[in-house]
């Protein structure tokens, strides 16, 4: 009988909550409570991640607002670089039991992200660590081997981890649609634009990768609402 996984309905919240919920899931896997999750989510409003390590940034991020809202600044219970969420969907798991080192870990989870690309017609390869990542504010601006770009060196999706005792947390953000005037605003950069092949939406995307997740790693998923019972 196959393994089952907890899958929690996409969701639009702020973005201390997403990361308030992503902590909370990854204490109660490992009190026992709950199985291993997946999750997709959006940060609304717009906001701005900052890596848990990460401590120096632009002042004027905490003023910042898009659309008429201010953008949120909040901490990730992850490391990394900051990331803009905006025109993005974020995906969290939390599991436990996986051998290797960090690297392998990655590789292992990024499995039904890569396979799922695959079907939708988009390639996807780890990135290669480049130097001084450190240096830049943003996480999107460089790449490494946590990451996933695409065959033109894309960087598609960033991700990264919180790992306690043995159970990982594991979340990225997949870029959709950026708005390039905001991360020119935010990072004082030009955003260099790949669009997928085809317009996706967000529906299929996440039904494709649910689909690829119970197939990669061999589990079944059960939805399940917040908060969570085994």
């Amino acid at each position: 009988m196959a393994e089952v996984w907890h899958y929690i309905p996409p969701m639009a919240a702020p973005g201390e909550t997403q990361m308030a919920i992503d902590r909370w899931l990854l204490d109660q896997h490992l009190q026992g409570t709950i199985p291993s999750v997946l999750r997709f989510y959006t940060w609304q409003p717009a906001a701005i991640s900052l890596g848990y390590h990460q401590r120096n940034y632009p002042e004027f991020w905490e003023n910042l607002t898009y659309q008429g809202e201010k953008i949120d600044l909040v901490r990730r219970p992850s490391g990394g670089r900051a990331v803009l969420h905006q025109g993005d969907l974020t995906y969290a798991i939390v599991t436990s039991g996986l051998t290797g080192d960090r690297q392998k870990n990655y590789e292992t989870l990024c499995q039904f992200l890569i396979a799922g690309f695959e079907k939708l017609g988009i390639s996807l390869n780890y990135g290669q660590q480049q130097r001084n990542y450190e240096h830049f504010d943003s996480c999107f601006r460089t790449h490494t081997k946590a990451d996933l770009v695409t065959e033109s060196g894309y960087k598609l999706i960033g991700s990264a981890q919180l790992r306690r005792q043995g159970a990982i947390l594991q979340h990225g953000s997949i870029r959709l649609n950026p708005d390039p005037a905001l991360y020119e605003l935010v990072f004082g950069e030009k955003l260099t634009l790949s669009s997928p092949p085809a317009p996706l939406s967000t529906t299929e995307l996440i039904a494709v990768l649910r689909e690829n997740l119970q197939t990669c790693f061999g589990v079944t998923l059960q939805e399940s609402l917040l908060p969570l019972e085994c």
